[in-house]
């Protein structure tokens, strides 16, 4: 999982140990939550996920741990108020670089699949928050697929140029601004396993 983005914010995963960290659904789901609204506490985190404040505090120390999330004290109203923050904009890891290394690999695919299933509820949510959208939003949105022959070449080059567009549009929108939404595109490009 690559989006090629150049910027230092960014962690990049060599080891199975940070992998298999990520590869919780709470764990992701957190990391996700402070990118997107941002700092928060644990308690304002057990909140927005329905998960006790014991789990959650586990979960972030362990986040905390392998340097995907840190502490942001100048936030603290008082000494006992702790709250934190993603380390991070961008998680990503070449899973090309496990091929033969069966420990890291079988990490690898943990987070990658955590990665999907969360994806997939994500597509469901938003498919069930539609009702509650104005039509034209609805309209703008899109699932789609596609298949084409390509050469390795070309494969590639259909991965960069994906990547150009996702970069562009996340850097225009890494802000909220007045008549924005959060907006979320999910891109997969692969091999057909039956090919």
């Amino acid at each position: 999982m690559d989006d090629r983005r150049p910027d230092s914010n960014r962690i990049q995963l060599h080891d199975a140990g940070p992998m298999r960290a990520l590869a919780h659904p709470v764990r992701l789901r957190l990391l996700g939550l402070l990118r997107i609204d941002g700092p928060a506490t644990v308690g304002m985190l057990a909140e927005r996920t329905g998960e006790a404040a014991g789990s959650i505090s586990y979960h972030v120390s362990t986040l905390a741990k392998h340097g995907f999330v840190e502490e942001a004290p100048e936030l603290a109203r008082d000494r006992r108020e702790r709250w934190w923050r993603s380390a991070h904009e961008v998680t990503s890891w070449q899973s090309a670089e496990f091929v033969d290394d069966p420990d890291r690999r079988a990490a690898s695919d943990a987070l990658r699949r955590t990665v999907l299933e969360a994806y997939h509820r994500e597509l469901l949510g938003a498919l069930d928050a539609e009702s509650g959208l104005e039509p034209e939003w609805v309209a703008a949105s899109d699932s789609s697929d596609g298949a084409a022959h390509l050469t390795l070449e070309e494969f590639q080059e259909l991965g960069a140029e994906l990547a150009a567009v996702r970069e562009r549009w996340w850097a225009r929108g890494r802000e909220p601004r007045e008549g924005a939404r959060p907006v979320r595109w999910i891109t997969h490009v692969f091999p057909r396993a039956d090919a």
